[in-house]
C-alpha cells in the first residue's frame, strides 16, 4: 500500500510540475495588442504624518488594477488565458478564456481617473490639501507598464467646535436631549463620512418619535475655516419642511409628528383590490381577505407591533417585519405607511401590511453524497411539511432519513466496513413563545418560536449497534438579519439503548474496564441547554449574487448544557436507593454532567482575492453526581476535516495516548476537554477554484485518569506538550451556493508516546498524510 501511495504521489507531483511549467512558459503579453502595454504592477505610496491613511484602504478607489496574483507573484488566471489561441471558433480556446482572465491593458485615462478618485477620497476624510502624483515606468522591450501613485496626505482638518441651529423648538428639545449619543465630537477629523453617519443617526432617532416624514436630507452641516488654520468650526442646521416640491421652505414651519390611525393586513398582495372579498375587524387591526381565508386574524394581531392611536415609530415596523417572518405560511412581507390627512391638527397614517402566501404543504425528496469528517457515503431523505396547521401558521414536519457511510474512507467500505443510520423525526413549531400561566403581552415581547419534537435513531457500526429515542421542547430566537441566533433547550430527553450484541462486543474488548462499559451501557439523558450564535457576515438573499467581500468578519458560537440535575434532586429528596452505585429512572441509569464549549472564527480580507482566516475553539465536559464518565455522544473527539487535519477523525488523542487498535481506539479516542487552533490562507485561483494553505493545532484530554486511556488526563504543567500540530494545502471548488473542499493534511508534531514526535523533519507519505474531502469551509 505504501508503494502505491508513493507512486501516486510521484505521478501527482510530476503532473503538477509539468502544468506549472506550461503556465509559466506561456507569454503573458501574448494577447496584448501591438503598441499597448500590459499593466504589470500598481503601487500606492502614502506620505501621512498622522498614520491614519493606509495604502490598503485606498485600493478600492483605483479604476484599473493589474491581473490577479496567486501567492503574491503568479498570475495564474492570466497564464490560463494566455494558453488560448487566436481562433475563438475552437471550443478549447473559448473554454480557456472563460477559465482565465484577459490581460489588463494600461489606460492613461483610467490612471488619471484613479488619481482623482484617490485625492477625492482623502479630501472626504479631512485631508483638504492632499495631492496625488503618478509615476509610470514603461518597459517597451517587455511590453509592460508599472504605475506608482504617490499620495501626499498633508495635514488634516479637525473639528474645533460644533454649534446647533434648530429653529423648530420641539425638534430641538428632542435632538439636543440625545446629545450624549452624538458620535461627532470636537477634536475629530473633518471626515464627511462621519458627518453623514451623524445625520443618519439623528434622523433615525426622530423617526422613532413620530417624525415619519423626516429624513437626513433636512440636516445640513456648514463648515467655517480660517486661512492658514487646520481648525473647522461646524454648525449643524435642521431645515424646515417644504410644503411642496416646488415651493420654497418656510422658515417658520415645523416638522409634524404622525399618529397611526388604522392598520390593514392585505393577506394576498398578489391580487388586485377587485379580488378583495371580505374585511374582518379584530381588536386593533383590519384583515382584508380574498376567497382563501388561510390565516386567522388572531395570529396576525399577535405579530403586529404597530398600534393605532400611537405616534409612528420606525422600530415598530421593524419588529412587525421580524415577528411576521416567523410565520412559515407567509412568503413575503411589505409594510407601507400611507398619509391619511389630519384630525385636530395631528397628521395621520394608515399602515398597510401586504402579505404573500407560501405553499401550504410540501414533500421533499433528497438524495445526496455525504462526508462526515472524511467518511464517504450517501443519504436518502424524505420530508413532509405542513406550514399552516389550524390556520395558525403552525409548522408540522415529518422527516425520514437513511445514511450509509464508509468508515474506511473509500467506496468499498460501504459493503465491508460501513456505518448505517435510520432516523425519523416529527415535530411542531409554534410561531410564538408557548408556556402556561404567562401573559399574552409577555409572550409577545419574548419574540421566540417554540418547537416540540420526538425522534428515533438507529445506528449500526462494526463496533456496536445503538438506538436513540428522544423528545425535545425548545425555544428559538432569530434576528431579522439572520446574524444572531439563540436556542434554549428547556427539556431534551434521550434514551440510549444498546442491544445484547453490543454488550457482547464490550465484554470481549473490555471485560474488566468499568469505565468503558459505562460509556456503552443503556443510559438516560435529560438535559437543558443554551446556544448562542452571532456573526457580522452579510447573508445575501437567494436571488442576489455575492458582493464585494467584507474586510473583516467574525462568527461566534457558544453553548452550555447540564444534564441529570433535576432527576438527581428528585432521587435524593425521595431517598431512592442506588443500584450498582447509581440512581436509576425506569430501571435505567441516568447521566449527570455539565458541558460548555465556544468557537470563534475570524476572517480578514487582505485583498480582493486573498483571505486570512483564524479559528480558536475549546470545550469542557464534567461528569459528576450520578455519572463517572460523560456519555459517549457528549464527549469530544479530535482530527478530521474540521479539526487537526493531519489526523483522520477520532485518531488523535486524548493527550499522549498511543493508538494501536482500530476497533478499541475508536471508543478510547474521545475526551472531556477539547482545544483547536487553526490558521488558513485562502486565495482565489481561477473560475471556481480556490487554493489554501493551513496549519492546525489541538488535542483532547480527559478530566480523570481513566485506565483505558493512559496518558490522556489533562495536567496544566504538561498539556501544552501534548498539543498536536499539522500543516497542509487544499483545493476548493466554490459554486457560490455550496463549496467542495479537498484538503491534504500532514502531521508536524505528534504527541502520542512510542510514535515519531516530529514527522515534519522526516515526513512519510503513508504514515503522516491524511486526505480529506468535505463540503463547506472548515470554519
Amino acid at each position: 500500500m505504501k508503494h502505491k501511495l508513493t507512486d501516486i504521489h510521484a505521478i501527482f507531483t510530476a503532473v503538477a510540475v509539468a502544468l506549472a511549467a506550461t503556465l509559466w512558459s506561456c507569454s503573458p503579453v501574448k494577447h496584448v495588442p501591438a503598441g499597448k502595454y500590459l499593466l504589470e504592477d500598481v503601487d500606492i505610496n502614502v506620505s501621512d504624518t498622522t498614520g491614519t491613511v493606509k495604502p490598503d484602504e485606498l485600493v478600492n478607489y483605483l479604476r484599473q488594477s493589474p491581473n490577479h496574483k496567486v501567492l503574491g507573484f503568479l498570475k495564474l488566471q492570466l497564464a490560463t488565458y494566455s494558453l488560448s489561441g487566436a481562433d475563438t471558433s475552437r471550443w478549447y480556446n473559448r473554454w480557456l478564456r472563460r477559465l482565465g482572465q484577459p490581460p489588463v491593458i494600461y489606460d492613461s485615462e483610467l490612471t488619471a481617473a484613479s488619481a482623482r478618485q484617490l485625492r477625492m477620497a482623502l479630501i472626504n476624510r479631512g485631508f483638504m490639501d492632499a495631492a496625488v502624483a503618478v509615476d509610470t515606468l514603461p518597459q517597451p522591450d517587455r511590453r509592460r507598464m508599472k504605475v506608482s501613485y504617490n499620495v501626499s496626505a498633508g495635514s488634516p482638518r479637525t473639528i474645533s467646535s460644533i454649534a446647533y441651529d434648530i429653529p423648530d423648538t420641539a425638534l430641538a428639545r428632542l435632538v439636543m436631549g440625545d446629545s450624549a449619543l452624538f458620535t461627532l465630537q470636537p477634536g475629530d477629523l473633518f471626515d464627511r463620512n462621519s458627518l453623514d453617519a451623524e445625520r443618519a443617526l439623528i434622523a433615525s432617532r426622530l423617526r422613532n418619535r413620530g417624525y415619519y416624514a423626516f429624513t437626513k436630507e433636512y440636516i445640513t452641516f456648514f463648515a467655517d475655516t480660517a486661512e492658514n488654520s487646520m481648525d473647522v468650526e461646524l454648525t449643524m442646521t435642521v431645515r424646515p419642511p417644504r410644503q411642496s416640491h416646488s415651493a420654497p421652505a418656510d422658515s417658520a414651519a415645523t416638522h409634524p409628528t404622525y399618529m397611526v390611525r388604522s392598520v390593514y393586513f392585505v393577506t394576498d398582495a398578489g391580487k388586485s383590490p377587485a379580488d378583495w372579498t371580505d374585511t374582518v375587524a379584530y381588536k386593533n387591526i383590519n384583515v382584508i381577505y380574498t376567497d382563501d381565508k388561510y390565516i386567522k386574524p388572531k395570529v396576525l394581531e399577535e405579530k403586529c407591533f404597530i398600534e393605532p392611536g400611537t405616534l409612528y415609530r420606525a422600530a415598530e415596523s421593524d419588529r412587525t417585519y421580524e415577528a411576521l417572518a416567523q410565520l412559515g405560511i407567509i412568503r413575503s412581507i411589505n409594510i407601507e405607511m400611507v398619509p391619511a390627512g389630519a384630525a385636530d391638527g395631528q397628521q395621520l397614517l394608515d399602515a398597510y401590511i401586504y402579505l404573500t402566501r407560501n405553499k401550504k404543504q410540501g414533500v421533499t425528496f433528497e438524495l445526496e453524497g455525504t462526508n462526515s469528517e472524511g467518511d464517504l457515503g450517501f443519504g436518502i431523505g424524505l420530508t413532509y411539511t405542513h406550514r399552516n396547521l389550524g390556520k395558525r401558521s403552525e409548522l408540522f414536519n415529518a422527516k425520514f432519513r437513511m445514511n450509509y457511510e464508509s468508515l474506511s474512507g473509500n467506496l468499498s467500505g460501504l459493503i465491508n466496513d460501513r456505518y448505517t443510520e435510520y432516523a425519523a423525526e416529527t415535530g411542531i413549531t409554534f410561531p410564538k413563545f408557548q408556556f402556561p400561566f404567562l401573559s399574552r403581552r409577555f409572550k409577545q415581547r419574548v419574540k421566540a418560536v417554540t418547537e416540540l419534537a420526538v425522534s428515533f435513531n438507529y445506528q449500526e457500526r462494526p463496533e456496536y449497534t445503538r438506538i436513540i429515542a428522544g423528545a425535545a421542547w425548545k425555544y428559538k430566537w432569530t434576528a431579522r438579519s439572520n446574524r444572531e441566533r439563540r436556542t434554549f433547550d428547556l427539556l431534551n430527553i434521550n434514551y440510549v439503548y444498546l442491544p445484547e450484541s453490543t454488550i457482547d462486543f464490550i465484554n470481549q474488548i473490555a471485560p474488566t474496564n468499568p469505565l468503558l462499559r459505562y460509556s456503552y451501557e443503556d443510559h438516560f439523558i435529560m438535559r437543558a441547554g443554551y446556544t448562542y450564535y452571532r456573526t457580522n457576515r452579510r447573508i445575501p438573499a437567494a436571488n442576489i449574487r455575492r458582493t464585494t467581500p467584507q474586510a473583516f468578519t467574525y462568527s461566534l458560537r457558544a453553548a452550555a448544557e447540564t444534564g441529570g440535575n433535576l432527576l438527581y434532586a428528585l432521587s435524593s429528596i425521595s431517598r431512592q436507593k442506588r443500584a450498582d452505585g447509581v440512581y436509576k429512572v425506569f430501571g435505567i441509569a441516568y447521566s449527570q454532567y455539565a458541558k460548555a464549549e465556544v468557537d470563534l472564527s475570524l476572517t480578514h480580507t487582505l485583498a480582493d482575492r486573498h483571505t486570512l482566516a483564524f479559528r480558536v475553539g475549546g470545550g469542557i465536559g464534567v461528569p459528576y453526581g450520578n455519572s463517572r464518565v460523560l456519555p459517549f455522544e457528549k464527549r469530544f473527539y479530535a482530527g478530521g476535516a474540521n479539526g487537526v487535519r493531519g489526523w483522520g477523525v477520532r485518531t488523535l488523542g486524548p493527550g499522549s495516548y498511543d493508538a494501536r487498535n482500530s476497533v478499541t481506539d475508536f471508543i478510547n479516542q474521545c475526551g472531556d476537554i477539547s482545544l483547536i487552533l487553526s490558521a488558513e490562507y485562502r486565495m482565489k485561483l481561477f473560475w471556481v477554484f480556490e487554493g489554501a494553505i493551513f496549519a492546525d493545532a489541538g488535542n483532547i484530554w480527559t478530566i480523570h485518569n481513566y485506565e483505558n486511556q493512559p496518558g490522556g488526563m489533562f495536567h496544566f504543567n504538561t498539556f501544552w506538550k501534548q498539543i498536536a500540530a499539522s500543516y497542509g494545502a487544499g483545493l476548493r471548488l466554490d459554486f457560490e451556493y455550496f463549496l467542495l473542499r479537498f484538503d491534504l493534511g500532514m502531521k508536524a508534531y505528534n504527541p502520542a508516546v512510542n510514535q515519531e514526535k516530529w514527522p515534519i523533519i522526516h515526513p512519510r507519505w503513508g504514515r503522516d498524510a491524511t486526505f480529506h474531502f468535505s463540503v463547506g469551509y472548515p470554519f
